[in-house]
């Protein structure tokens, strides 16, 4: 053999050992890392991803939706925070498991007509969650920051995460924001800021798992109360407001219960505004309460920003160890930002010197907020990141819900289905690669009394432009069409009887499909109280 067929022959070898090494079944068989990133009652307008309006800065959150697809018309499962967490979860409707309040849920009071809905007091252990889909495919999982589906033992650890950092399965910050945290499980040090102290866990947890597939859900607290920013922030936003042009129209609007047998007209809740009964900060006669109106809170802008801080170092990371390729990057938010404060205590009355850590936002243009069914309680920011297989810098207008994480994952990550797991939701895969997504009505069940205002409880349907609510005090029917009424201001339900039927049919149907509890009636109920 002369030297040049030899020489052919060593190059043939290599390129064989090359295309070998490149199609290995360990490399072929990886499937990407998943990141979740989870914010608490961050409102659908406290980013600059819809309108440039926000007080608040998000350039990170901007940043991720550049590479991603973003949702203009995302929904939270629920106004409140836990049932949408278990949906997320589960991939299953919060009136499915029968977990359809905050744990461990609002306690009854003598004016309510009918009686809260008993609730699961956490995600039921039978539920073959997310992180254990994932688990049993070989992933790592992390669970860093709130929990609140339970307490021990149905914990994070006993519901497929490896990690748990803090060990406090609560719905809020034991301490608030700075240190001392007294979490269990999580150091501080004099100065540390709970939002960044979470992160440093996050980051720590990729960096020991960055040779393996890993499931990080990064749950953070924020931007739950208390009120509480970082400080070098809020004097950021404390000289940015001083600076900003005076925000024009009223601070505060009245909002009422709609389940009533007369409602009052927007020019009548503007004229009892200006009456003495009305001054107050409180629940306020007529079943009326005040819904903040400007984004004007430094506290809480400080908030947001930390927490945009937060993904943006997450980014850095997978960037920096060579994972942003592979590595499907999720950011969305539990329920609606809190414009009405919150009423645990009906007789509560906030300090108008305090307003600050009562009120967090305005969800302007939307309606309502935390703890309503408007469009201001239930519509959350959304990004999906799709390395290599979604489209980049495009906009999904279709509506989804929480319920579609779990089946959509599944597919993104390669693995199979749990389709009797995830019988809620619906693949985003199309609409993450720029097709026509098919998508059923979407579905709410509240059967409680919630803190945020005086709304009676009810259910929802949103079905193609149209969404629908009932109340269940009055059995009072509201009907939008939120292409041309996105801000819910015009009541269809009159002059559109025909549709209203179709869809309370539909939603009434819905209930009875998924067993959805109701609420019985309260036997020490005291009219006009």
């Amino acid at each position: 053999m002369d030297v040049s067929a030899s020489a052919r022959l060593g190059w043939l070898a290599v390129l064989l050992l090359a295309i070998a090494t490149a199609s290995s079944p360990a490399d072929a068989a990886r499937p990407p890392n998943v990141v979740f990133f989870l914010a608490d009652d961050l409102g659908w307008c406290d980013t600059t991803l819809y309108g440039k309006t926000s007080f608040y800065e998000t350039p990170n959150i901007e940043r991720l939706a550049k590479k991603g697809v973003r949702f203009s018309q995302a929904y939270a499962a629920c106004h409140v925070c836990s049932p949408t967490r278990a949906s997320i979860l589960s991939g299953k409707y919060p009136a499915r498991l029968h977990l359809t309040d905050w744990l461990s849920g609002r306690r009854n009071f003598s004016f309510q007509k009918l009686l809260n809905a008993q609730i699961h007091q956490r995600l039921p252990l039978k539920e073959l969650t997310l992180a254990e889909a994932l688990k049993k495919h070989g992933y790592a999982t992390g669970h860093f920051g709130k929990w609140h589906l339970g307490e021990d033992p149905a914990g994070p650890l006993q519901q497929g995460f490896d990690v748990q950092v803090p060990r406090w399965n609560k719905g809020w910050p034991r301490a608030g924001y700075h240190a001392p945290f007294r979490l269990n499980g999580l150091k501080d040090s004099k100065g540390d800021y709970l939002t960044d102290r979470l992160n440093e866990e996050a980051l720590a947890f990729i960096d020991r798992n960055k040779d393996r597939p890993f499931f990080l859900y990064l749950s953070h607290f924020s931007v739950h109360d208390p009120i509480q920013g970082r400080a070098d922030l809020v004097e950021k936003y404390r000289r940015k407001l001083a600076e900003r042009k005076k925000t024009s129209g009223p601070a505060f609007i009245l909002e009422e219960n709609p389940d009533r047998p007369k409602s009052l007209s927007r020019a009548q809740l503007a004229t009892l505004m200006e009456r003495p009964s009305h001054k107050d900060y409180r629940v306020l006669p007529g079943q009326t309460v005040k819904i903040k109106q400007h984004q004007d809170n430094i506290q809480f802008a400080a908030m947001v920003e930390a927490l945009d801080e937060s993904l943006g170092r997450v980014l850095d990371k997978l960037e920096a160890l060579g994972l942003e390729e592979n590595t499907i990057v999720v950011f969305f938010s539990d329920n609606g930002g809190m414009s009405a404060a919150n009423f645990g205590n009906p007789k509560r009355v906030v300090n108008p010197r305090r307003l600050d850590a009562a009120y967090s936002t305005s969800n302007l243009p939307l309606r309502g907020a935390k703890g309503w069914l408007y469009e201001g309680g239930v519509r959350v920011p959304m990004v999906i990141k799709w390395p290599g297989k979604g489209r980049h810098g495009t906009v999904c207008d279709e509506p989804v819900i929480s319920t579609d994480f779990y089946p959509s994952i599944l597919e993104m990550a390669g693995l199979p289905a749990e389709a009797d797991q995830h019988v809620d939701g619906t693949s985003l895969v199309p609409a993450l690669k720029g097709q026509t997504l098919e998508h059923e009505p979407i579905y709410w069940h509240f059967p409680h009394y919630s803190n945020h205002g005086m709304q009676s409880p009810g259910g929802a349907i949103r079905s193609g432009d149209y969404k629908l609510l009932e109340y269940f005090e009055n059995n009072t029917v509201q009907l939008f069409n939120l292409q041309k009424d996105p801000g819910e201001q015009n009541d269809l339900a009159r002059t559109e009887p025909k549709k209203a039927a179709e869809l309370l049919a539909a939603l009434r149907s819905w209930r009875k499909r998924v067993s959805a509890r109701m609420m019985p009636p309260n036997k020490d109920w005291k009219p006009g109280k």
